[in-house]
């Protein structure tokens, strides 16, 4: 006999590990299932997910037309339910980007619009939910920075740089550049990634600014010609004290004035653009950078203090030919101040530009951290120990902020702010940080996080990314797919490493509510995913976290004495029934002719 004739053994629904099981347990309260997205009448769907079992629900009409449809008096009886049955609400806020961009771009008018809605959902959430539950929303609306696995660590395949000026915004990949020696030594073109692209966009667009300045001033100068030479005596005349007089005018002087005068308009010009270009310079250049702009600014307003005195001089001088003379050499000392600046301002930036371009996450950070920590503050303000949480969800690979370190630095500068507001407000340091940190932190989208393996990221990549952010985490929301599309599967049902997520998540102590967006197995299957949810995840059936579990007890036959035990079994009950209705006549039913359970007729 060999060992192969031995019998192994096998499975059985008592084992631990039995079913559909992940390796990690959450119990049932801890579990939780959003209502539909497409409906205003939130109560009913409240009431549909308590019914199924579920404890912990999030409301979730996403849509803002659809949000600001449910009726106030729902919102109290939601939390009226909720209390009653002992269930945990939550709230997805609609799809209002904190950064205030709309489909047209970005504005001011925007932020602050979206600043003023979502502090209204807070204010309904509270209502809903009772205060200190969950209040997710989206970390952004619009296109992000795309990244691909290097040999470094993760690459930007493709980043969406904003001009901060326009608002423009547009789209940066990889791109060959030959250039003459590449061809003429035969060698491969040079790669250009999207950050090279970047700082090509703001250098270039710098010295196309100066180019047209250059344009200006030569045009100019083309227009005075030897004009200049015909009024040198005349300059000289006026520098050093003395007075012109008008029968010392020639032809040939007014001639020059003329051709002067003419030449102002395209220095005027030029003397716009400079100015509109320091702006920019100032605004956007390295603080090295304003430190040489500080330099040039003192120099440019000290030579400017000193045409005041020519200028006066213009102005009181009453024969129109010496005022024209003197308004010439105003022109021309103008011209050559100019000339001096734009060298210096080439000189500054002769390498680089001001970053006028900037990645859309950066720009986006600011403002949106704004909103955040309004809202947030707002909400404390309002509220106090009822203030809600503000959980800024995670989006998939491709939108803005969707990686942890973006995320990170948005939950991040939002606290700060929100602590800068608190005392100035008059708070302790140390408990505005403290309810900084309580309020402001993330929601972790395990769907959408899993979207990364679309542009080639793998599990242990997925799982890094969970790392970095889980100190941050307040919610969750548990959903499977296959990283290619957001399709909500349950978990268990995909390839979404739930387990080692959920695990580091617990590492950081994170002991909040995950939330099971399964809304797409619902719409193709048409059932309810709560029991493959506790089977998945390992739920126990009872309150300690102990066996009996879901997924030991799913799909399992039960025999006759199964369902309510052998004293009360569930045959019996599936032919007469748990009501008194079901019982024969004699014993008060309403089944006349019945039999007794030995199945002796009643005669």
């Amino acid at each position: 006999m060999t060992y192969e004739s031995f019998y192994e053994g096998n499975i059985y629904s008592m084992e631990p590990t039995y079913g559909n099981f992940l390796g990690y347990r959450i119990p049932a309260g801890r579990l939780g299932a959003p209502t539909s997205i497409q409906t205003a009448n939130q109560l009913k769907e409240v009431s549909d997910r308590i019914n199924a079992g579920v404890r912990a629900v999030e409301a979730q009409a996403i849509s803002p037309e659809v949000f600001d449809q449910i009726p106030k008096q729902h919102l109290k009886e939601i939390n009226r339910m909720a209390n009653m049955t002992g269930v945990t609400m939550s709230v997805h806020a609609p799809l209002i980007d904190p950064a205030g961009f709309e489909k047209e771009g970005w504005s001011e008018t925007n932020r602050e619009h979206a600043e003023r809605q979502l502090f209204d959902v807070i204010n309904k959430s509270v209502e809903m939910t009772g205060g200190n539950s969950p209040v997710v929303i989206h970390a952004s609306n619009f296109p992000g920075t795309e990244y691909a696995p290097g040999k470094e660590g993760p690459e930007v395949e493709k980043l969406v740089m904003i001009n901060q000026e326009t608002k423009e915004m547009s789209a940066l990949t990889k791109e060959e550049m030959y250039t003459p020696a590449t061809v003429a030594e035969g060698k491969a073109p040079r790669i250009l990634t999207p950050e090279d692209r970047l700082e090509m966009h703001n250098a270039t667009s710098f010295q196309r600014q100066l180019t047209n300045l250059d344009f200006y001033k030569k045009e100019a100068d083309e227009r005075m010609g030897a004009s200049e030479a015909d009024l040198l005596l005349s300059f000289k005349k006026l520098e050093s004290g003395g007075k012109i007089l008008p029968q010392e005018i020639t032809q040939e002087q007014l001639s020059a004035v003329n051709n002067i005068h003419r030449a102002n308009t395209f220095i005027s010009n030029a003397e716009l653009s400079f100015t509109n270009m320091f702006d920019e310079a100032y605004k956007y250049g390295t603080e090295e950078d304003k430190k040489e702009l500080k330099k040039l600014a003192e120099e440019w307003t000290k030579e400017q203090k000193n045409l005041v005195e020519i200028q006066k001089k213009a102005i009181e001088e009453k024969d129109p030919n010496v005022r024209g003379v003197i308004s010439s050499m105003l022109v021309i000392k103008n011209s050559d101040i100019l000339e001096r600046n734009i060298d210096k301002m080439s000189h500054i930036f002769q390498d680089h530009g001001p970053q006028v371009y900037k990645p859309i996450e950066e720009f986006a950070l600011g403002k949106a951290s704004e909103t955040i920590a309004n809202v947030a503050f707002n909400a404390f303000d309002k509220h106090r120990d009822k203030a809600p949480i503000i959980a800024v969800e995670n989006l998939f690979s491709g939108m803005a902020f969707s990686r942890s370190d973006e995320l990170k630095k948005l939950v991040e500068e939002s606290r700060e702010k929100f602590i800068i507001q608190a005392t100035q407000k008059g708070f302790n340091k140390e408990e505005a940080q403290k309810q900084a940190e309580k309020m402001i932190g993330v929601t972790w989208d395990v769907g959408h996080l899993n979207m990364m393996r679309k542009q080639g990221f793998k599990e242990e990549d997925i799982i890094k990314e969970t790392q970095k952010i889980a100190k941050y985490v307040k919610h969750a929301h548990l959903t499977d797919n296959f990283g290619y599309s957001d399709s909500h599967l349950p978990p268990g049902m995909g390839n979404v490493p739930l387990k080692q997520i959920m695990e580091e998540l617990e590492k950081s102590g994170f002991k909040g509510k995950g939330i099971v967006e399964a809304g797409g197995f619902v719409q193709h299957f048409k059932v309810n995913p709560h029991p493959y949810v506790l089977e998945s995840l390992g739920s126990p059936i009872y309150a300690a976290m102990q066996a009996p579990y879901w997924n030991q007890g799913r799909d399992v036959s039960g025999n006759y004495f199964g369902g309510y035990g052998p004293f009360l079994p569930e045959k019996h009950f599936s032919i007469y029934g748990a009501g008194f209705s079901g019982l024969p006549s004699e014993l008060g039913g309403q089944v006349a002719g019945g039999q007794r359970m030995s199945g002796t007729p009643m005669e």
